[in-house]
């Protein structure tokens, strides 16, 4: 889950002096839902449980947002194997397929749309590139690589 905090103190009162209390909080609650798990049904348990679980006498106001279908895509095909290809010449070793992105509603939706399409979803990580955060980087070889391994992918497609 991600927080992300906004505490506001435009309703504090006072003779000058700033209180501890903060009368307002807001956060922004985000979810991962695995593949063969109901994004509306995640929403609702969680919706419940921030319900029954307000600490110290809080008033909770709960705006569920919209919940995005998890899914699954196949990893074979020639599709993939040219990609698999394309990723192994461009990295100088064979690729690691890893079950991740399951819960980007995108796939499933571009999945469900496009049933005899190929859905291929890559990601260029590296341990120190602080993936998703606010001061995400990426080596300019690992760069470099990925860019050569998508046009050496287009080059398998063309022909």
């Amino acid at each position: 889950m991600v927080f992300a905090a906004d505490h506001g103190r435009e309703n504090l009162r006072g003779c000058g002096i700033l209180t501890s209390g903060v009368p307002v909080a807001r956060a922004k609650v985000s979810m991962r839902i695995p593949p063969a798990q109901d994004a509306t049904s995640a929403l609702a348990a969680l919706t419940a449980h921030l319900a029954a679980h307000v600490p110290w006498g809080a008033q909770v106001t709960i705006k569920p947002g919209e919940a995005g279908q998890p899914g699954s895509v196949p990893t074979s095909g020639p599709v993939f194997e040219a990609a698999a290809a394309a990723l192994a010449e461009a990295w100088g070793r064979e690729p690691v397929t890893a079950g991740l992105g399951g819960s980007i509603p995108l796939v499933a939706e571009l999945h469900e749309a496009f049933p005899d399409a190929t859905v291929l979803v890559t990601a260029v990580a590296d341990p120190a590139c602080r993936e998703h955060g606010v001061d995400e980087s990426l080596h300019l070889g690992d760069w470099r690589n990925a860019a050569l391994a998508e046009v050496l992918l287009m080059d398998r497609l063309a022909h």
